[in-house]
Parts: C-alpha cells; structure tokens; sequence
C-alpha cells in the first residue's frame, strides 16, 4: 500500500457572497492548491467534487465537479462526484486518499464547493433539514420529543423550548447538550466558554467568517436559538471552498521544493440505530483512525472538531478520547483546549466562527491542520505541532451523525 502525502492546500476565507457562485469559488482554490503544490493542472489524474445544495438552489445536478471543473480546462480525467451532507468534503479527501493508496493514481485532487447564502433566507435555513431522513421526518420529530421530557434539566421561562428554533438541527444539538447537562451536569456556562475560545481563535483567523472576540458573558447574552444554545454557540450561514492535493509516495520523490503533510489515517463510516447511552460513532472512529495510525489520543498536538455548535466540540472532545466521557465541560474549563494549552481545539474558530458551508468545511479543517503543521499558521501557530486529527460530521439520523470522516495528519 502506498503512503498519501498532502502536497497542495488552497482556501478562500468563509464568508457571504451575494455575487460568487459555486464554481467561480471552486476555481479560485483550485488555482491556489496547484499553486502551493508547484502542480499545473495537466498533472492531475482524479478529482473528488463535493457540493450539497448547488442542485437545490441553481438546478446544477448530477455533473457537478465535471461542470466546475471543465470550465476551467481541467477535463479526460475521471471526476467523482460526492455528496454527505457536511461530511463531504472529507468524504471526497477518503476516496482521492485510498484512490492513491490503491495505486490508481498517483496525483489527485479533494474539492468542496458550497454557496448557501441565498436571498430566500427560509430557503438556505430549510435546506440542512435536507440533511436528515426526510421520509421519516415527523417521527424524528416525535422521538426527539419523547426524548426532551425524559431530561431533568429545566429551561428558563425565557429562552426557547424544543421545536421552537429556526432549524432543526439546531433544536437536534440542544436536545444532546440537554441530555448531556442532565447525564453528567455540565452547564451552559461551559457551551459558552467553549464557544469564547473558537472566538478567540477565529479572531486570529483571516479566513474566519467572524473575527470578533467574545467573552463568555457576550455569548450567553446572545439571542437565544435553542436552549441551552445562543446564536454565537451555533456555526453562521456562508459560502466558501477549500482544496487539498494529494500524492504518492513516488510522486513525491519526483517533486523538488515541496511540503508535505502524510495521512497517516482517514476513516470513513456511518451512524447506527443507537440509545443516547450506545457508543457513539465518534468514539468507534476515533478507535480505527487510532489503530491504523498508531498513535493514541495524547499523542494529538491539535484537532479541528466538528462543531456545528459550541455542543458539538464538547462531545467531540470526549469523543475523540482526549477526556473522559461526560467530562467535556470540565475539561473545556482547564484551558487544556486554548491556543496555548495541552491539546488546541479548532484553531482556525471552527465551524462555529470559520463558517460552515457544508460541502467545504471537511476540507477546510484540513487546511486549517495543515498550515499548523507547516509551521505557517501566525499570531494561532500550535508549538511543536506534529500530528493533527480532524473529525467531520455530516448530517444526522437518529441520535447521532449519518456519517463522519476522521483523518490524522503528521507533520513530514
């Protein structure tokens, strides 16, 4: 089996663009990959397009990635198209990634593309409902339900109550946070330390969505979404791209000038028909992306986690072994997960300040892990970086993600 090595990184900051569209911005980082790797595009064999809701909101279906990307003359080479849900731009990095170690190719590129801003704002919030199981809508829906009254935490008279949120999802992360505070008392001051830090974080970022630093005080205040969830807790609608270029081993050698990252695991894998209390599809992940790249959870010097809300990196920090379960929220409050700390989570702000258009934020957490290995990440650089995990969720049946992406990358 072939070794994989990250060569090329290309991003354009997350953010809104009311006159970018997807292609335009899936150029823009396809250049920019090309550029870092020393590639022209002829040297490409393979590419892995991902994009959710380009079919949704302009009719482009089916031949997405051979649209973007033949209008930019890259053309003959094969060209696959993916599509899960927010795990599909580390979805399309898995198969450019055992598309080399098959020995199929030896140079490929990872794409996600995504534009959700729209000027029907009910219908960009709409489309992430898209993202579950819509044929079994209403009994999600109903379970959900069953599920929040089985919890003892109260919630305030004036903060929002189940089903009562802009989005689904939304009211799907607070239900977890819910179970969460009533399992093992952790609080929303905690969401909201959590949620501080990624401002801290994002405000170091220029490719962040938000760069404004918030303190915990700030967050709570903010509009309520969900509760225990505020608007600052939970990642912005935006757009944005992000590209990584991977090669072989032989290709490598070939190369003069380059600064390669290995991966040295990508786990693909998908949810279970699991109780709140069932082992989670983070914790059985985390497990394989571990054993195939023999390390341990301490050995991690950073990790981009999926946190759609400040919930999400919470769990995922559990999740991914570097706490105890149900000590997440204490953990948070070591400062073990600043800049600065023992193990730095999201760096780059996360989903919650970077952004989150869906079909590229997989591959911006590779990005983000990237630049930290490489040294090049400034006023956030991680000391001694050497091994970066990223985990990316996407979409949700049941009581946890449809499907999740863990690659651990080292430093070469």
């Amino acid at each position: 089996m072939e070794h994989v090595y990250i060569i090329g990184l290309g991003m354009i900051r997350f953010n809104k663009y009311p006159d970018r569209g997807v292609r335009d911005m899936a150029h823009e980082v396809t250049r920019l990959a090309l550029e870092d790797a020393g590639l022209e595009k002829e040297n490409l064999q393979a590419a892995f397009f991902s994009n959710t809701f380009w079919g949704m909101f302009d009719n482009q279906h089916s031949i997405r990635g051979e649209v973007a990307l033949r209008s930019m003359g890259i053309e003959k080479i094969p060209v696959t198209n993916v599509e899960n849900a927010c795990a599909g731009a580390s979805t399309a990095l898995h198969l450019a990634y055992t598309g080399i170690r098959a020995q199929m190719y030896d140079v490929a590129i990872a794409l996600g593309s995504e534009k959700i801003t729209n000027p029907n704002k009910a219908l960009s919030l709409s489309a992430y409902a898209t993202c579950m199981d819509v044929g079994n809508f209403e009994k999600q829906l109903k379970t959900m339900e069953e599920l929040n009254k089985t919890f003892t935490v109260e919630i305030p008279a004036d903060q929002t109550r189940p089903g009562e949120g802009r989005s689904i999802f939304m009211d799907a992360y607070a239900m977890g946070a819910r179970w969460h505070m009533s399992t093992y008392g952790s609080t929303q001051k905690q969401l909201a330390l959590i949620c501080s830090k990624n401002h801290w974080h994002g405000s170091l970022n220029p490719m962040s969505q938000y760069q404004m630093d918030m303190t915990m005080e700030e967050v709570l205040a903010d509009k309520p979404i969900a509760y225990p969830l505020t608007r600052a807790m939970c990642a912005p609608v935006g757009d944005g791209a992000a590209a990584a270029i991977v090669c072989s081993e032989k290709f490598l050698k070939k190369l003069s000038g380059a600064r390669p990252i290995q991966i040295r695991a990508s786990v693909l894998g998908t949810g279970s028909d699991r109780g709140l209390d069932g082992e989670d599809i983070g914790e059985r992940l985390a497990k394989e992306a571990y054993s195939t790249a023999g390390v341990g959870p301490s050995d991690i010097s950073l990790a981009e986690l999926h946190d759609a809300t400040a919930y999400g990196e919470l769990h995922q920090t559990e999740a991914m072994g570097f706490c105890s379960i149900g000590d997440g929220g204490p953990y948070a409050e070591t400062g073990a997960t600043r800049l600065g700390g023992k193990q730095p989570v999201n760096t780059s702000g996360g989903l919650e300040c970077r952004g989150h258009p869906i079909g590229a934020s997989g591959l911006a957490q590779i990005y983000e892990i990237g630049v930290q290995l490489r040294g090049e990440a400034g006023k956030r650089q991680v000391e001694g970086a050497r091994l970066g995990l990223a985990e990316n969720g996407g979409g949700n049946i049941g009581v946890e993600e449809a499907a999740m992406c863990i690659h651990i990358l080292e430093k070469v």
